[in-house]
């Protein structure tokens, strides 16, 4: 966090293998990594609870394991009204499949008579595409277990990563500021706690997001007769933390469902009015209050965030990298070496041009940009 006198091209070629070494070991290493980050978050969540069950005189293991055993409950009971929403889709299977048969039917005779091909021609490219999906899904299938063995070990432990990161916060918040000298502990201290704020507000307003979510388009959609529409909630509710493309997909995982379980066209239209409404207000009204704004990330940088962090560590990248992205920027504006990534990720725009109006100059030693 102290001025760096190295010139400005080794700084930049430091940065850049960097970048290269982190993104290699998060691509190694990262069914260890992304279970700490989570867990690392998760921890800074309950941390207010392990500290009102300490001030209570509660011994600090019992408060860990409490907290603990809240986040597990509250997991728990998403788990079980998902896994009885499943239960409910399988018994309608009968009736989901006349459904699609009719569906497709019409769909047929629709583009013999639109496109004139034939429902001989169009029967033999379904079962050619559908011999590929077959192949595909045979491949697919045979991963299943591997796949299976690491998700139970990812959140297996998770609650083991929650117990030590808690246990031993005062050890490891020792060993941050062991890397530092002195004169930098300041700035250390306030990126600390910039850092619990702004993760505790974030991660929080997530969980109460998926809550209340779930209620709100599980409660509009059964009014309006939707069928399946607590499960179409909770897919949504959770899809819909993926930045940009999550609701993307929660809205044609709905329409599929919607489709399936109706012999009418109106009830998709009714789904996606229904969470468009939801979504203006949980993005517009909702969230904005929730989570806050003390961190701006630019849409740029969160969009190629989401799909970096899902390069490089999956379906888990993707969901944490909007956190990760604002941890960063809250330690890259603190520092003189890295604050030009802090201004890229950020949302404040210059009003005109650097390169017109000079307001940024290279100094003479060229070690780096120096405000005028």
């Amino acid at each position: 966090m102290e001025n760096s006198t190295l010139p400005l091209t080794v700084r930049r070629s430091i940065e850049m293998l960097g970048l290269f070494l982190v993104g290699a070991l998060i691509m190694l290493a990262s069914d260890v990594i992304m279970p700490l980050i989570l867990s690392f978050f998760l921890s800074l969540v309950l941390l207010p609870v392990c500290r009102f069950l300490v001030k209570k005189k509660v011994p600090q293991t019992i408060a860990i394991l409490l907290a603990i055993l809240l986040l597990v409950i509250v997991v728990a009971l998403f788990v079980w009204l998902f896994f009885r929403q499943i239960n409910s889709l399988v018994s309608d299977f009968p009736k989901i499949r006349d459904n699609m048969t009719m569906h497709i039917n019409n769909l047929s005779a629709w583009i013999e008579k639109k496109g004139h091909f034939s429902a001989q021609q169009q029967t033999q490219v379904i079962n050619e595409q559908g011999n590929k999906l077959l192949n595909y899904a045979g491949n697919l299938l045979g991963s299943v277990a591997a796949s299976a063995t690491n998700l139970l070990l990812f959140f297996g432990l998770i609650p083991i990563y929650i117990f030590f990161l808690l246990y031993y916060k005062n050890l490891l918040l020792n060993f941050v500021f062991l890397w530092f000298r002195g004169s930098a502990h300041d700035k250390v201290q306030e990126v600390m706690h910039e850092t619990e704020a702004i993760i505790k507000s974030y991660i929080g307003g997530l969980l109460i997001q998926i809550t209340y979510m779930t209620i709100l388009l599980g409660i509009l959609l059964s009014v309006f007769g939707i069928k399946h529409a607590i499960l179409i909630a909770i897919m949504f509710a959770f899809l819909n933390l993926i930045p940009y493309i999550g609701a993307l997909i929660g809205n044609l995982i709905a329409v599929l469902l919607t489709v399936s379980s109706s012999q009418e066209l109106g009830p998709v239209w009714t789904v996606l009015i229904v969470i468009a409404v939801v979504q203006f207000f949980d993005n517009n009204i909702l969230m904005p209050r929730i989570v806050g704004s003390k961190v701006k990330i630019n849409a740029l940088a969160s969009i190629v965030g989401v799909f970096v962090g899902g390069k490089l560590a999956g379906i888990s990248g993707m969901f944490l990298s909007l956190p990760i992205i604002a941890i960063l920027k809250i330690i890259f504006d603190r520092t003189e070496m890295f604050r030009q990534w802090g201004v890229l990720f950020g949302e404040e725009q210059p009003s005109k041009s650097p390169v017109k109006t000079g307001e940024i100059k290279i100094d003479d030693k060229g070690t780096g940009p120096e405000p005028v």
